[in-house]
This record gives C-alpha cells, sequence and structure tokens, in this order.
C-alpha cells in the first residue's frame, strides 16, 4: 500500500513547534528509525487508523496495556458509565479498592496495593520504600532494564562490575546515581560482588521479572530464584518490576509463569521465589494511567499515612482510570490469554519463516507471548543465550540494528505499525485473530528482503 503521510506531517511540524521534539515520549519519534510518526485517530481491536486514513496492523498495543485490543465494548461502557458520574474527587472510591484486591488476588506473595499513575511512579516509590524499610542507600539495577525515569535510576554502568553508577541522562546529578549500582543483566557472580564490596549497605536489587526494554532478554533458568536467595541472605529487599509484564505475559505476570512452570527450567529450577516488592502499570490501567506497588502488610505499613515513608498524588486511584483498570483486569481470563498466547506464536512462526526465506540472520527472543528480533549471526558476534540470543544489554547491543529501519518502514507500507526500534518488545491483543494474521503474512516477504538488502551506514 502506499502511505498517505500529508496531515500526519503536517500536525508533526506543528507539534515540533509546541512540544520538544514534537512528542511528549521520545521514542514516538521515530528517531531511530526516521520518517514521519503517524498521528492516530482510533483504534479497533487488532488495528489503528491514522489522521490520513490509513489503517494498520498494531503490534504495539499501547506499549502492553490493550490486552484486550483497542476499543472493547464492556471496558469502553465502563468507563462511559464512569464518566458519567465524574471525572475526578481527590479522594477514595470503592473501585480503586476493588483493583488493589484483584491485583493481590492473582500476586499471591502481595496483601497490600498502593496505587498511582505511572510506572515511573511506581517503581521510585518502591524504591524509597526499600530504603525505609531497610535504612540502607544502596541500590542495585541491572544494565539495560528500565525502570521508570526518577533520578536514581536513570544510571550508566560505572567501570567495574562493583563500582558506583554514573549519571545515564543529563539533567541527573552524579551524586544520586552515585547511590545506584549497575550490573550486567543474568550475571550472579556480578551481584554476589556488589554485596561483597558494600556489605550491609544495599538496600535493594531492582529487576525486571523479564527484561522487555532492551528488546526481550529471557532470564537464564533460575536467575530470578537464585537473585531472590542472594538479595535476602543480605538482608536487602528485591524488587520485581512488572509493569510492562505483569497481567501480559500470564494472570499472575512473569512472576507466576515461573511459578507455574511455563518458564524456562521449569518450577524446580525457576519457581520457588518470591520478591518483597511488586510494582505494576500498563494492562492494570487497560490503556489509562494506572500503576501500582504491592508488597506484604509489614512492608506496605512504612508508606505513609501509616509510616515514614511519604508517597501522595493528586490524581492517584482516579476514578476513571482505576475503572478501565479494573474492567480489563476482570475480562482476562484464561481464554483471553490463550488468545494472545496463540496470537503471539503464529505471528512470531510466521516472521521466523520470513527471515529464514531471504537467509537473514537474527535471534528470536520471547518471553511468554512477548517477543523481538535481534539482528545479526548470534556466533560471530558472541551472544551467550541458551538459544544463541543476547542475554545482556552488551550483547543486545552488538546486533545489526542498522537493518531494521528498512524492515520497519516495509512493513509500515504494508499496513503493520511495529516498535519503531529494535530495543523493544512487540505486542499482541486478544483481538489480533484472523485478520490480522492475514495483513501480517501479506506484509511479510517484502520487508524480509528490505532486511536482507539493508547495509550499514
Amino acid at each position: 500500500m502506499t502511505l498517505n503521510e500529508q496531515h500526519s506531517s503536517e500536525w508533526f511540524t506543528r507539534a515540533q513547534a509546541a512540544i520538544p521534539g514534537g512528542v511528549n515520549s521520545p521514542v514516538r519519534a521515530y528517531g531511530s528509525v526516521g520518517g514521519v510518526p503517524p498521528f492516530l485517530a482510533s483504534g479497533k481491536g487488532a488495528f489503528v487508523t491514522d489522521i490520513d486514513g490509513n489503517e494498520y496492523l498494531d503490534m504495539v498495543c499501547g506499549w502492553g496495556p490493550m490486552l484486550l485490543g483497542h476499543g472493547h465494548p464492556e471496558v469502553i461502557g465502563a468507563v462511559q458509565e464512569a464518566v458519567s458520574r465524574g471525572l475526578s474527587f481527590g479522594a477514595s472510591s470503592t473501585v480503586e479498592v476493588e483493583l488493589a484486591e484483584e491485583i493481590a488476588r492473582r500476586v499471591e506473595p502481595i496483601e497490600q496495593v498502593r496505587l498511582v499513575s505511572t510506572g515511573t511512579e511506581a517503581t521510585m516509590t518502591a524504591i524509597r520504600l526499600a530504603r525505609g524499610y531497610t535504612g540502607r542507600d544502596l541500590v542495585v539495577k541491572f544494565a539495560g532494564c528500565y525502570h521508570g525515569h526518577s533520578d536514581g535510576l536513570l544510571a550508566a554502568a560505572g567501570s567495574g562490575l562493583a563500582t558506583l553508577a554514573l549519571p545515564g541522562s543529563a539533567g541527573v546529578p552524579e551524586a544520586i546515581t552515585s547511590q545506584t549500582i549497575v550490573v550486567p543483566y543474568n550475571d550472579l557472580d556480578a551481584v554476589r560482588a556488589v554485596f561483597a564490596e558494600h556489605p550491609g549497605k544495599v538496600a535493594a536489587v531492582i529487576t525486571e521479572a523479564a527484561p522487555a526494554n532492551m528488546g526481550i532478554v529471557e532470564p537464564d533458568a533460575g536467575f530470578n530464584r537464585s537473585l531472590a536467595e542472594i538479595v535476602h541472605e543480605h538482608g536487602a529487599l528485591l524488587i520485581c518490576d512488572e509493569v510492562l509484564t505483569g497481567f501480559r505475559t500470564g494472570p499472575a505476570g512473569w512472576w507466576g509463569e515461573e511459578q507455574s512452570g511455563r518458564s524456562l527450567g521449569g518450577p524446580e529450577v525457576s519457581g520457588g521465589w518470591t520478591a518483597d516488592i511488586y510494582t505494576f502499570g500498563k494492562v492494570i490501567g487497560g490503556g489509562m494511567p494506572v500503576a501500582a506497588l504491592g508488597s506484604t502488610r509489614e512492608i506496605m505499613a512504612k508508606l505513609a499515612p501509616q509510616g515514614p515513608v511519604y508517597q501522595a498524588g493528586t490524581l492517584s486511584g482516579n476514578p476513571i482510570a482505576v475503572t478501565a483498570g479494573l474492567a480489563t483486569m476482570r475480562l482476562a481470563d484464561a481464554g483471553v490469554y490463550e488468545a494472545v498466547d496463540a496470537a503471539a506464536n503464529s505471528i512470531a512462526g510466521m516472521v521466523c519463516s520470513a527471515f529464514d526465506e531471504v537467509g537473514l540472520a537474527y535471534s528470536m527472543q520471547r518471553v511468554g507471548n512477548l517477543f523481538s528480533f535481534a539482528f545479526g549471526d548470534g556466533e560471530a558476534l558472541g551472544w551467550t543465550g541458551t538459544k544463541g540470543g543476547p542475554r545482556n544489554e552488551a550483547e543486545v547491543k552488538k546486533q545489526e540494528t542498522w537493518r531494521y529501519p528498512a524492515f520497519f518502514h516495509a512493513m509500515l507500507e504494508g499496513g503493520v505499525s511495529l516498535p519503531p526500534s529494535a530495543f523493544e518488545a512487540w505486542f499482541c491483543s486478544a483481538e489480533h485473530g484472523d485478520r490480522a494474521m492475514e495483513r501480517m503474512e501479506a506484509a511479510l516477504p517484502a520487508a524480509a528482503r528490505a532486511a536482507a538488502a539493508a547495509t550499514a551506514a
């Protein structure tokens, strides 16, 4: 298909005059792939339509929350009813209690939940809570795992495994990131080295339950379990960031998948562990701004107004947003997860077949129904993952990212909207059915050829 970009181009020019970079979140600017980002007007099921009338199969799904697809009638109906009663009260509502109960019901270690508006707020509060609970200052994170844009978590790796981090963004003081230690993902020895180097000083280790912000990187078999053991041995807390994976990879998130045995290694290898604090977002808002953190009553008692760790938000538990989230969560039954998993199986298989057909070297990276692709010969690039793909950020960065823009734009021309970066996950919804498969199948051959023919700049 030939895309009409006239109105999107005009609005992007207008946006650049009014908004820094023309966008309110950087990846939307298409900086990694080039071109004009489409301005979307509507979404229905697995498809979105831009202001120029172009329809795309949506493999972004709002960056995760649209588990049920766009415009689910029951979610929309619940939100419309809630809107009719008022937009915001700055006071408690029954729906926020029900959403907190639903989260705790699905993730067995959680006894209490605090609702916030964004994943960044959730992880920022989790870090503050861990420090307040332990009385310690240092936090350990893994390179390539993204936990929002709060200052302390925008940290770049230092020069050694157990050294303190440097600012990863302008405007972040070194004094703040110096309280964060960054180590390679899937490297338990690096974690042990941190605790040996800083005894009694580490408040928490924060990790994505399964990394999905450098593309997908699967945890080694038993990695989360062993990590929890190391952290608890040294009296620190483990923060499990499920903002992206929570209630998308399964009814209890990736933590639940590891306990059930549906992850690498089975329950006897990868199960049998709990985190101390869990963070959630995306799906729990159903496309609206809702996030949360949850833990035991003992730990959560440190939060204000019960305890000394302060956190507040005028729009936390907004009645419209939590209504969308609760409706989504209640509709996300076994049939929904089966449909999302089936769609992921079909689409991932189609992409692999298209790449194989043109002789393109790649690795498919996958955890549950989340997947991504890394271009390149894994053996030549030194990838060490169990399935031959990259297993940490340093290996991820070795991929042939210069192939992705050609692939991305060929897919866009074929009516498929992919994440506009090689370092993002692909998302499916329960509405990715036959028409979605037909659109994907039609777009892939030309896109695979474009990726294979691409050359490095």
